[in-house]
């Protein structure tokens, strides 16, 4: 297996060999997903090449300030008129992740896969993975300084993002020495970290609060109180008018409570499938109890998706963690 200086070179060379990209990250992006797939547009565009970037669907609206934004297509809005053999794909832990994307890719085609997720399956013709990265705009970092092409405040706002809203403020274990020492380089860039911090972390829109309260309203707690978890149905956010992205964060305030080791939310789908997601105190590795039900993500932050009833996913993914502690 190459080494991490090694698959910054091979990923350099893809790029200088390669035109006519596909860029995609996972489906309902967050942060770091949209600032990566951003960050790999301006890289391109740096370079002369000619791209596309493309999401499942919409990206977050709290996220259309970056430059650029609103050149992600959102496929289901947009009709596919042909298919790229060349594609990146960033902060997609396994393939499956970009969705219906794969439906505008050939068969076979050459695919850099960028990433920090531990549980990323080494997908695709050329890989660059760093496990103990806080973010994949982290990881950008290190690619972009490798192409020495010179930084200006776009770029920078990009990887300030992903980093940021990955390290949940810099409060996250993950929050290295390095992870400082790039987020100092980009503020000196010009990138306003207050302004970001209060959009991105710290302001709920009206849905976002309603659905929240919802949710808390739903509150369940093991005996031992180590595991607390909530849910959101359809129906919450039919009456709320949240979107998918009001319900990031949610998932905090359950594991936020004194003793608790895991919080988790569970979204339900529809009335066969449910979305868990976990976050951990660090006694417990949620991305290996994801990784049981098919999913992944990290040590203390990861999830998966269960088809069945609530009542049965919640048994079985509480049940696990039990287990675990």
């Amino acid at each position: 297996m190459q080494t991490y200086e090694q698959e910054l070179i091979e990923a350099r060379r893809f790029i200088e060999r390669h035109d006519d990209f596909l860029v995609v990250a996972h489906v309902q992006p967050d942060g770091d997903a949209v600032s990566s797939t951003l960050a790999v547009g301006w890289l391109l565009s740096r370079l002369g090449k000619t791209f596309t970037m493309i999401n499942e669907g919409p990206i977050p609206q709290r996220m259309t300030y970056m430059d650029g934004a609103g050149q992600i297509l959102d496929m289901s809005l947009t009709e596919r008129s042909r298919t790229y053999g060349n594609v990146i794909c960033v902060d997609c832990a396994d393939f499956k992740r970009v969705g219906l994307v794969s439906q505008w890719m050939e068969d076979g085609a050459n695919m850099l896969n960028i990433d920090h997720h531990p549980t990323n399956d080494r997908y695709g013709t050329q890989t660059l993975i760093k496990a103990d990265a806080a973010a994949t705009a982290e990881i950008l970092y290190d690619l972009v300084s490798l192409f020495e092409l010179g930084w200006d405040r776009n770029i920078a706002e990009m990887l300030y993002t992903g980093i940021l809203t990955d390290t949940g403020g810099f409060r996250y274990s993950n929050t290295s020495p390095k992870v400082m020492q790039i987020a100092s380089h980009l503020l000196e860039l010009g990138v306003n970290g207050p302004e970001l911090a209060e959009s991105l972390l710290e302001q709920l829109t009206k849905p976002q609060f309603d659905v929240l309260t919802l949710a808390l309203g739903t509150l369940q707690m093991s005996g031992d109180g180590k595991v607390a978890w909530v849910h959101v149905t359809p129906e919450h956010m039919a009456q709320t008018g949240a979107a998918n992205e009001d319900l990031e964060g949610i998932v905090n305030y359950p594991r936020n409570i004194q003793g608790v080791e895991v919080g988790v939310l569970f979204k339900v789908i529809n009335g066969s499938a449910v979305k868990a997601s976990m976050r951990s105190a660090g006694k417990v590795d949620v991305a290996a109890v994801a990784a049981e039900f098919g999913g992944g993500g990290h040590v203390r932050a990861a999830g998966c998706r269960l088809e069945g009833p609530l009542e049965d996913a919640a048994r079985a993914v509480i049940e696990r963690i039990k287990q675990s502690l």
